[in-house]
């Protein structure tokens, strides 16, 4: 494959932190093309859940019981059902299940992932947020129909739980099909927070709050969280959508660089170019 040109850039020289590793090389890419100097320090990775017991005891219902409605919180989930249903020799039958429910997406990235099996979302909430998702169910009847819901990591989302038991719905089946593992060489986050705090670094992009936690869990665990906060005083920090805006803001981070309207890579980098050639 031909390597793609260099684009001339406002991100020229700057120096950009990524704690990522799902897809770290796209996002690296997409920054190196513009002549950024990037440094990778994955703080995370993505694991199937443990239980796959209960992931196929799902599959199994989700396919009998072809359930009226499906709400698909990540792409990566939806991804990992169908790699779980392929190694049970399952793939078909849970596609042509899909097929049949009403699939509720937040936002576009779990679409990405229908696409790829030939399928579409029928409604996407305008907000990717678990309150955007619940926004989006308040114009539908679920009174004695049944949902499946998608959620993921070892976040139980008490908040969309909760609401979906005060419906009546006839049967609400939940899945969580992957797990967030820590992925760091311990001094290596270390070096990322000294980088910080002696200001040599111009942006420090999150793409999950996950990686939010691990690097504050890092910071707490070794007496660095003075310096961490000073080098995120004084570094642009980058959220890709507004789930890690929030956990930043929890925080107390303010993020400088965020998309307006689509959480991708790609326009993530795009905010990134505006706000360095104010």
């Amino acid at each position: 494959m031909a390597k793609k040109p260099i684009i001339e850039s406002p991100l020229c020289g700057k120096k950009i932190a990524l704690p990522e590793s799902r897809q770290l090389d796209v996002l690296a890419a997409l920054f190196e093309r513009r002549q950024a100097k990037v440094f990778r320090v994955p703080l995370v990775t993505i694991l199937d859940t443990p239980d796959q017991t209960a992931t196929i005891k799902w599959l199994h219902w989700f396919i009998r019981e072809t359930p009226d409605y499906f709400i698909i919180l990540t792409g990566e989930g939806l991804r990992r059902l169908l790699d779980a249903a392929a190694r049970n020799n399952i793939k078909d039958e849970f596609v042509k299940a899909l097929g049949s429910v009403q699939k509720i997406c937040r936002g576009p990235k779990p679409g990405r992932a229908l696409k790829e099996v030939g399928l579409s979302s029928d409604i996407e909430s305008s907000i990717p947020t678990s309150e955007g998702i619940m926004q989006t169910l308040e114009s539908l009847k679920l009174s004695d129909l049944r949902a499946a819901v998608q959620l993921y990591g070892d976040d139980p989302n008490v908040q969309l739980m909760a609401y979906l038991h005060q419906q009546n719905l006839a049967a609400i089946e939940s899945v969580a099909p992957y797990v967030y593992a820590a992925h760091s060489n311990v001094e290596e986050v270390q070096e990322l927070i000294d980088r910080l705090s002696n200001n040599e670094l111009d942006l420090l992009a999150f793409t999950s709050k996950s990686q939010v936690k691990r690097l504050f869990m890092v910071a707490k665990e070794f007496d660095l969280l003075d310096d961490l906060h000073k080098g995120l005083l004084v570094t642009h920090v980058g959220a890709i959508g507004p789930i890690v805006q929030q956990e930043l803001s929890d925080y107390g981070v303010q993020v400088s660089v965020a998309p307006s309207t689509k959480y991708f890579m790609k326009p993530f980098v795009k905010a990134a170019e505006s706000l360095f050639s104010s």
